[in-house]
């Protein structure tokens, strides 16, 4: 039965390739001709698709393939506190690392605080830096500084520190050695940074400082006022100046300065120069983002736009006076009105009533330190700052 079925089809195809023959036969040569050239063009077409999906599956492999440089940390999402989601918005934590040992991961404190805030919808990042000598409720209620929680639980802690004090919902980070930033600046050229007589003095031994550190080599550069070209540890160590007019709050400002003008510069590099910061930098990072959600980055990095860099809390003032506490803190005036308008200027939440842990955390600021809301604020937005300030209803500034 089987046998007869074959021979059955065998004779149905017989008969339409005969067909088609008798076709070809009564078509006029241009007819023939044109039909030959559309039957190209498909093949044309057919291998150009083909090679067009094997560019793709090259090019992500690569990136898998440098990606896979990266010291990826998975988190659980349990020990992170999300308080709300922010809608459209990605909140990453990223932590600067005064890391001697090469440790990404702990047991070291963060240099500087940053949370950078993408809207998906727009492409529009801000970046708010977080003073790290900010007095703000740890794991256990304890209030200690900010950049302790990195030291005493690693990026967990870090990250559930700013969700738990800030009402936020950041589930992933990225930390970086100041060696790797060295690096980056270094192969994308140095950065044109206008400095004060001053900041040239201090960047000089700061400089000093992180060359021993990174073991590169430093030459002085002139101790004037003016736009001077800095290479990586020079950049670096005008970003961790503290001793000057301003003090720490300034050296936020200076802090997002260069990572600017170093995005703004990466962006503009060409494709063997980005190699070279990969290969060199990778190895010295440490981030909880998937490997797609880091393509999904990289994709779209000429579209990103940074609309507004500001420190945060807007309103503080310094004191060495807390209850069992030694040292001096940076002291939020109003922790209350400082989160409500943190979320006003970066998600556009008008009116946003804050959480009763960020209302319990006001009120044991206030009995720690006798700071109160009427307090005198210190001068913490300085030239280039934007997307946020230091002025809110209420604040004396």
């Amino acid at each position: 039965m089987s046998k007869n079925k074959s021979v059955e089809r065998r004779s149905v195809e017989k008969k339409r390739k005969a067909d088609r023959r008798g076709k070809d036969k009564r078509m006029s040569p241009q007819e023939r001709q044109k039909k030959r050239r559309k039957r190209k063009r498909k093949r044309v077409l057919f291998l150009c698709f083909e090679l067009f999906i094997l560019a793709i599956l090259c090019v992500v492999g690569y990136g898998m393939l440098k990606l896979g440089k990266l010291d990826i940390n998975i988190l659980n999402q349990n020990n992170l506190e999300v308080y709300k989601d922010t809608g459209p918005y990605t909140n990453i934590a990223c932590f600067g690392l005064d890391s001697r040992n090469g440790e990404l991961e702990g047991g070291v404190q963060s240099d500087s605080i940053m949370i950078v805030s993408i809207n998906n919808e727009t492409n529009d990042v801000t970046l708010t830096s977080v003073y790290r000598d900010t007095l703000l409720q740890q794991a256990d209620g304890s209030y200690e500084k900010a950049n302790s929680a990195y030291n005493r639980g690693g990026p967990e802690a870090a990250i559930s520190l700013l969700n738990r004090n800030f009402d936020l919902d950041i589930r992933n980070y990225v930390s970086v050695n100041f060696s790797a930033l060295v690096d980056v600046i270094d192969a994308l050229g140095g950065l044109e940074i206008d400095m004060t007589e001053e900041e040239a003095f201090y960047c000089n031994g700061y400089a000093f400082e992180t060359a021993q550190v990174v073991g590169k080599d430093m030459q002085k550069i002139d101790e004037v006022a003016g736009t001077q070209l800095l290479d990586g540890v020079h950049a670096v160590g005008y970003a961790r100046i503290r001793y000057t007019e301003g003090n720490d709050f300034k050296r936020t400002a200076r802090q997002r300065e260069v990572l600017q003008k170093t995005v703004d510069k990466a962006k503009k590099a060409n494709l063997l120069t980005l190699n070279k910061i990969v290969d060199k930098v990778f190895p010295q990072i440490s981030t909880s983002l998937s490997i797609t959600d880091m393509l999904g980055f990289a994709a779209n990095i000429l579209n990103y736009n940074i609309v507004g860099t500001t420190g945060f809390p807007y309103a503080v003032t310094t004191s060495e006076d807390v209850r069992n506490h030694t040292g001096s803190y940076v002291v939020p005036i109003d922790f209350v009105g400082n989160v409500s308008q943190l979320h006003q200027n970066i998600f556009a939440e008008e009116w946003y009533e804050p959480s009763i842990k960020v209302k319990q955390i006001h009120d044991d600021i206030i009995y720690l330190t006798g700071v109160s809301e009427n307090a005198q604020a210190m001068q913490t937005t300085f030239e280039g700052d934007t997307g946020g300030g230091g002025t809110f209803e209420g604040d004396t500034q």
